[in-house]
This record gives C-alpha cells, sequence and structure tokens, in this order.
C-alpha cells in the first residue's frame, strides 16, 4: 500500500508542481511570450493571454479523460498512469527550454500553448486514474483517508512549485530570475517525471480492477455506457467538483498575480504567502478525509461548501487590507474551507461509479469541471476584475460554485459505508 500511495502521489504532484510554476511565473511568462506595450492595461491584457494559454491545457482534459479513462478501464490503470506521466514530465521540461517572443516571434506563443495542450491531454487522466488506482487499493474503511492522498499530492506538488520558484527566486538578482532563472524548475520536472515512471513500472495492478477482470465484467465500451447509464452520478461529480477546481485554482494559480500586479505586493511577499497557504491546507485535507471515513462525507461537503458562500467576501475583503498579517489570515481562512472540501472528494468520485467504468465515468466528470471552471478561473477572475475596477469581484465568482454545489449536494448520496461494486 505504501508502495501504491507513493506511486499515485509523485506522479500526480508532478502535475501540479508545473501547474504552479505557470502560475508563479505566469507575469514573467507573459513578457516573454506575450510582449506589450508597457502600461497597467496592457500588461493586465498580456497576463491574460497567458492564463489563456494556461486555460487552453484544460480544454483538452476532457480528451485526456476519453482516452485515458479508455485505457484504464480496458487495459489497467496502471499503463494509463504510466504512459500519463511521460506526457507530462517531457513537456513540461520543454517549456524550460522554448524560445522566446524576441527570438523566434509568435511561434513562442504558438509552440507555448501546443505543450499546454499536450499536458492537458495528459492532466485529462492522471488526476482521477491516480484516484482510482489508490483507493482500489485501500481497505473500505479507510477510504477516504487514501483517497485524500492524491487530493494531498496535489498540494504538495503545488507546494513544491511554488517552493522552488522562491528559492529559484531567493538565489539570484531579479534581472537573473527574469532574464533565466525562471526555466532552472520546469527543466527539473523531468528528474521528478522518471521517479515517478520507475515507481509506477514496478507497482501492482489495482485488485477491484483485476476481480473485475477475472469475473468478465469489465466494460468493453466504457465511454457509452457511462453516459447512457451513470449521467446523474457523472453530472453530480461535475458538481461537487466544481468546488474542488474554482477555489483551488484561484488560490494556488491567479492568486500569486492577484497580490503582485492587481494587489501591488511584491513578487516575493505574493510567493511566501502562498507557500504558508500550502503548508497550512495539507493537514486540513487529510483530517477532513479521516473525518468524512467516520461520520460521511456528505456532512462535512456541505459545511465546506456553506462556509464559502457566508464568507468569500469577507475573505477578499481581508485580502485588499493591505497588511500581510491580514492577507495572511484571509487566506489561511480560505485554505482551511478549501482543504476542508477537498478531503473526502476523492473518495467520493470513486463512491459513484461502478469498476468497470470508473476510471472513465471519474475522468470525464471530473475533467469537464476542471476544464468549464478551473482552467478558466485565472482568465475569468483577471478579466471580471479589469471590467468591473473592483479587485473584491472574483469572491461572487466563488459564492456562485458554492451554490451550485449545495444544489448538487441535495441530490447526492453518501456511500461511504457502502462496499465498492
Amino acid at each position: 500500500m505504501r508502495r501504491v500511495v507513493i506511486s499515485g502521489m509523485v506522479g500526480n504532484g508532478l502535475e501540479w508542481y508545473d501547474f504552479a510554476l505557470y502560475g508563479q511565473f505566469a507575469p514573467i511568462i507573459a513578457k516573454h511570450f506575450f510582449p506589450n506595450d508597457g502600461t497597467p492595461d496592457g500588461e493586465l491584457l498580456s497576463l491574460i493571454a497567458t492564463y489563456g494559454a494556461f486555460a487552453a491545457g484544460f480544454a483538452m482534459r476532457p480528451l485526456g479523460a476519453i482516452l485515458f479513462g479508455h485505457i484504464g478501464d480496458r487495459y489497467g490503470r496502471k499503463l494509463s498512469l504510466t504512459i500519463a506521466i511521460l506526457m507530462m514530465a517531457i513537456p513540461t521540461a520543454c517549456i524550460g527550454l522554448l524560445p522566446t517572443y524576441e527570438q523566434i516571434g509568435l511561434m513562442a506563443p504558438v509552440l507555448l500553448t501546443l505543450i499546454r495542450l499536450l499536458q492537458g491531454l495528459s492532466l485529462g487522466g492522471e488526476f482521477s486514474g491516480s484516484i482510482a488506482f489508490i483507493v482500489e487499493h485501500s481497505k473500505d474503511r479507510h477510504r477516504g483517508l487514501a483517497g485524500s492522498a492524491s487530493m494531498a499530492s496535489l498540494v504538495a506538488g503545488m507546494l513544491l512549485g511554488s517552493l522552488v520558484a522562491t528559492l529559484t527566486a531567493a538565489a539570484m538578482t531579479e534581472a537573473d530570475l527574469h532574464e533565466w532563472g525562471w526555466r532552472i524548475p520546469f527543466v527539473l520536472g523531468l528528474l521528478i517525471g522518471f521517479v515517478g515512471f520507475y515507481i509506477r513500472h514496478h507497482t501492482e495492478e489495482s485488485p477491484k480492477y483485476m476481480e473485475a477482470k477475472e469475473a468478465g465484467s469489465l466494460s468493453s465500451t466504457p465511454l457509452r455506457d457511462a453516459f447512457t447509464k451513470y449521467l446523474g452520478p457523472m453530472a453530480q461529480g461535475v458538481g461537487i467538483y466544481l468546488t474542488v477546481t474554482l477555489p483551488f485554482y484561484i488560490l494556488t494559480v491567479f492568486m500569486i498575480s492577484y497580490l503582485a500586479q492587481v494587489l501591488g505586493h511584491s513578487m516575493e511577499d505574493a510567493l511566501l504567502l502562498n507557500s504558508i497557504t500550502m503548508v497550512f491546507m495539507l493537514p486540513i485535507i487529510v483530517g477532513s478525509a479521516w473525518w468524512s471515513d467516520r461520520h460521511g462525507r456528505k456532512g462535512i461537503l456541505r459545511a465546506s461548501a456553506v462556509a464559502l458562500l457566508l464568507l468569500a467576501y469577507p475573505i477578499f475583503l481581508m485580502l485588499n487590507s493591505g497588511s500581510f498579517f491580514v492577507i495572511l489570515a484571509g487566506l489561511l481562512l480560505y485554505a482551511l474551507i478549501n482543504g476542508a472540501f477537498l478531503g473526502p472528494v476523492p473518495a467520493v468520485l470513486v463512491e459513484l461509479f461502478p469498476t468497470a467504468i470508473r476510471s472513465t465515468a471519474m475522468a470525464v466528470s471530473y475533467n469537464i469541471a476542471g476544464a468549464l471552471f478551473g482552467g478558466t478561473a485565472p482568465i475569468v477572475s483577471t478579466w471580471l476584475i479589469r471590467e468591473t475596477g473592483d479587485p473584491k469581484v472574483v469572491a461572487f465568482y466563488l459564492m456562485a460554485s458554492a451554490a451550485l454545489t449545495l444544489v448538487t449536494l441535495k441530490f447526492f448520496r453518501d456511500r461511504y459505508n457502502e462496499d465498492l461494486v
């Protein structure tokens, strides 16, 4: 079980390590690949274009969900995850090697976008595949806690990216960081990828999957069966995951630029605040999952969604206070709410579907929510601020997501104390 958890966490962490780096260095990437006229409005438009390339990767995730979900349900979770990690590690390193707009012109943003598309394809199968793989190995009474390893690795990957970015920024002058230093963390992702590949290659297949295979109950058309037989649970998966993906990407990807460019704080302070927040969120995720194994998933999901609905605006008032410690308190409150919601979700997604079509149905549900709301969160948030002139407007976007999830939870049946089928 230890090897299973590590294999899932390393590979999954790499995915989010890269996404964190892209968020941390978005202002620098914007200058190198989407040049502007130097005015505040021009810089904001350049940042929007950078987030557009980020969102483009998410557009590929539903296709990745279909591809890797099919591989996972037809040929095994292990094969799907092994392919996915290589398809993430190599493009991550390529970002660190890309020529800039100044060097090759329009081809620079085109190549950057193509790399994001390839990474999005990989991510479409990686995260949901790792959740199924880990939870299917676990004992029934520990499914929530086991599944939280996937969410913890998500945060750990983001944290690692933030820490590497912070250390890189601290180790060199700002001029060197902007010129070439930002590339180093991306290239290092290749090493993480090969470690994850080795571990996954030497890990056993999911026992639940092998039982279904030996019983002859696997589906030959998992995508069709998912949409024809489990459309309701898939819709519930989308509605529940909405309040994972939108708040999480606002916190981990958008917040750096929000603090540095919109509110005018230094990049060093923004990175430090982000790192502290990620460290704080990790035990919250694990503790929330542990609680859900004993008392059920639905209650803690509902409580977290209500808290986000009521406290999103006060949190953004704190973020706009101008005080480092008030901002930190606001971010920690945000992380508490988001982390408590994240913990039980992997087990919820696994419990919604049977083994025969689980990999596909989970991947499609998760990636629809991710593509529509997660990948677009930074660009929509930036656009809302630009159109309204109000830096607190993002709070209303978060409140809307919480409201939709609360409606979804009215139709959700908790299966935390039932056996997996």
